[in-house]
């Protein structure tokens, strides 16, 4: 079964080189992307290539961050009982993770908690609020980060039984409206940069906190890794302040002084360098397994200990858990395209909706985004349990929102919501047909023929002869790329294959290009399971740093592949 043929499309204007790859004050490849993404000019492009510490914004312009400061320092004074409450993804353990290093500056000694993902959902949930109160004692103050600004009637809970509610949370408020908290500190809900990631506002409640009261021997700086690896693995845009931060925050990295990052860098082959793309395919995923295999403790332990062998055999162990992950995800992706070969039509139907009671909980969201890739079609992958209720994660394409399609299908599901890209529901077992149906009413309504179509979008068309190590360096003051900033993708075309493609691990092809005179070495991840058209190709392609054996070189990583037009 093949998935509709895409159709590239390259955008703006065609890249002209100089010949010398100068062009005014900046490199013409460099230049030509500015332009291509509407950068601004002058200073303000300026702080966006090279951006500094020292222009991060006032931490006060987050609303309600002056009354969250007041009543921390009171905790402080009156030496009493914390419990930061926290998601079990990168951002909710991160978010953890920065926000306990600033108590304890203060000289508090929180408690941390964390929901099990598979039978105490996301959130302040009442099953999981009574299993924390079970487990320790009833603190004074509770701090609830990654989470808190939709849950009015859990907070009020908690109000009643005489605890203090903060929420540090990046959020949209729930319809409920403002829950019964000392402060919600939530850029989305007044003042401060909207686009922050959790991790981000609890970095910048740590900078008010010094701002009141300075606390000498104590680095914020230090605290940069994580809210960098929370910022790229929670997908917000990479603009503004969270390009800052990442940007600072990827640079010191490789050196950290955190025994669990630099231990996680190790087990994940990460070798004396750090980009977007090393934090979202190597770090991310093995944090986010923790939590996924409904042991996130272990991932925020991870990031806490101060033991270096402590943190090689955390690392170690979400290396198992990520192995896990990967063998659930192989399996549900082999029975889902089972599933699709006996009755989908990629021509005909306009979205995937698949369920079954042997999937794991914690997988279907990264099956769901690999199946939504391959096939171009809004997906919803649901892993049903005993009792015939299923939870699922959906992912979309450009132009169909799934908060619109759950909100048009509300009567067929128990729940559901998220964001327009990604979301989440939960649906019985006997609805998943008319819910298919109903969602693929809804995206036909929703788009025309030809947004349907797979397309893939093309920075610049540039030769092989352009590709060096200094072009690379170039471009590179582009980065962190990550959402709202996306790595460019280049094209060549009129290539051909030195020798055969080589298979690596995991249906990925390691590929050696020419293209006249100039060869090229490239991997094809997933390529393995591409039908490959005869050379010469055109490819599109990404270019990255690769080094090996103490040699530094230029890689292109293919992004697609169509016979030479």
């Amino acid at each position: 079964m093949r998935s509709l043929p895409t159709r590239w499309i390259l955008r703006g204007a065609p890249f002209q080189s100089d010949g010398n790859g100068e062009s005014g004050d900046f490199p013409a490849i460099l230049k030509h992307l500015i332009l291509q993404r509407g950068l601004p000019a002058g200073d303000e492009l300026e702080t966006f290539l090279r951006p500094r510490l020292k222009d991060l914004g006032d931490p006060f312009e987050i609303g309600e961050m002056k009354e969250a400061v007041d009543r921390i320092l009171l905790a402080a004074d009156r030496g009493e009982k914390v419990v930061i409450y926290g998601d079990y993804d990168v951002d909710g353990v991160s978010s953890i993770a920065v926000t306990r290093q600033v108590l304890r500056a203060y000289g508090l000694e929180p408690r941390s908690f964390i929901p099990k993902r598979s039978s105490e959902g996301y959130g302040l949930s009442s099953a999981a609020i009574a299993r924390m109160t079970s487990e320790g004692e009833k603190p004074d103050l509770l701090i609830a980060v990654d989470c808190g600004t939709a849950s009015v009637d859990e907070i009020a809970a908690l109000r009643k039984d005489g605890i203090d509610v903060i929420v540090v949370d990046h959020h949209e408020p729930g319809p409920k409206g403002r829950p019964d908290v000392v402060a919600l500190v939530n850029p989305k809900c007044g003042g401060g940069p909207a686009y922050l990631c959790a991790a981000g506002v609890c970095f910048k409640l740590g900078h008010a906190l010094l701002k009141t009261r300075p606390r000498e021997g104590f680095d914020l700086k230090e605290l940069l890794e994580l809210v960098s690896v929370a910022t790229i693995a929670d997908i917000v845009p990479m603009l503004g302040e969270n390009r800052l931060l990442v940007r600072h925050g990827l640079k010191r990295l490789p050196n950290t002084l955190n025994p669990g990052l630099k231990a996680l860098q190790e087990v994940a082959g990460m070798n004396g360098r750090a980009t977007s793309m090393d934090v979202g395919f190597r770090l991310g995923p093995r944090l986010n397994a923790a939590g996924r295999m409904d042991v996130p403790e272990d991932a925020l332990a991870t990031l806490l200990t101060d033991c270096r062998r402590k943190a090689h055999e955390l690392a170690e162990r979400l290396e198992g858990y990520n192995r896990r992950r990967q063998a659930h995800e192989v399996q549900i992706r082999k029975e889902a395209l089972a599933m699709l070969n006996e009755t989908f039509d990629p021509k005909r139907d306009p979205v995937i909706v698949l369920g079954s009671r042997s999937w794991h909980p914690g997988v279907v969201g990264i099956v769901a985004s690999r199946l939504m890739r391959q096939f171009n079609k809004p997906t919803f992958i649901i892993a049903i349990d005993e009792n015939g209720v299923g939870k699922g994660s959906g992912r979309s394409i450009e132009g169909v929102s799934l908060v619109e399609a759950i909100n048009a299908s509300r009567q067929h599901l128990l729940a559901g919501g998220g964001h327009d890209m990604a979301a989440g529901i939960s649906v019985e077992e006997d609805k998943l047909d008319v819910f298919r149906k109903e969602f693929g009413e809804f995206v036909l309504k929703a788009t025309d023929e030809e947004q349907r179509q797979p397309r893939l979008y093309v920075d610049a068309e540039i030769p092989f002869s352009d590709l060096s190590l200094e072009f690379l360096k170039e471009y590179e003051l582009l980065q962190p790329f990550g959402n709202s900033n996306p790595q460019p993708i280049f094209m060549s075309r009129e290539v051909n294959l030195s020798r055969p493609p080589v298979h690596m691990k995991n249906q990925h092809l390691r590929l050696h290009l020419r293209q006249g005179y100039h060869e090229q070495d490239a991997v094809y991840f997933g390529g393995g399971e591409v039908a490959l058209p005869d050379p010469p190709w055109d490819i599109a392609f990404t270019i990255d740093r690769n080094h090996f054996r103490g040699r530094t070189s230029l890689q292109v990583i293919i992004q697609g592949v169509r016979a030479a037009e």
